[in-house]
């Protein structure tokens, strides 16, 4: 196979996915509880009380859990989300669904306005892609909410 050099001076992009983990090792995602729990162990124990952050879980076909991306990191009382960065994760890795999820350093769970508009312009942008947005959580040291279980958005984009 032959190689075209580029006739102006542009950058080759590449895309790369490493799997570490075999499909039937991974944890598997079937209620909120389980990605809370994904969640809650890979967030850091000194830092969900001190800024907010935001993660996405990407799921398999099998609603198995490929790994954790973590999306953006603000300040106390909120965090930048990048949709684009969301899904380009999503579709760099070959995800079927994802599950969002934030903290809240103050320890209440009970989404904003900002969080709900969030979630339904992402869940918007998935339908687009055929991604999935099965849920999304906001995580204090103690507690959580899902959304889904509070009928809070429409999954369905």
């Amino acid at each position: 196979m032959m190689t075209e050099k580029f006739k102006t001076n542009i950058s080759e992009i590449s895309l790369n996915y490493k799997r570490k983990v075999k499909a039937s090792e991974r944890p598997k995602v079937s209620c909120s509880k389980d990605a809370e729990k994904l969640f809650r162990e890979n967030w850091n124990d000194l830092t969900i009380n001190l800024y907010e952050e935001f993660k996405i879980l990407l799921l398999d076909r099998n609603n198995s859990c490929m790994g954790i991306v973590p999306i953006s990191q603000g300040g106390v009382s909120g965090t930048l989300v990048d949709a684009k960065l969301v899904f380009a994760s999503a579709l760099k890795a070959r995800a079927c669904a994802i599950i969002l999820g934030h903290n809240h350093p103050s320890g209440n769970t009970k989404p904003s306005q900002s969080d709900i508009n969030l979630t339904r312009r992402l869940v918007k942008g998935s339908g687009y892609l055929d991604l999935k947005i099965l849920d999304h959580l906001i995580i204090t040291d103690t507690n959580y909410t899902s959304f889904a279980d509070e009928n809070l958005v429409s999954f369905s984009p």
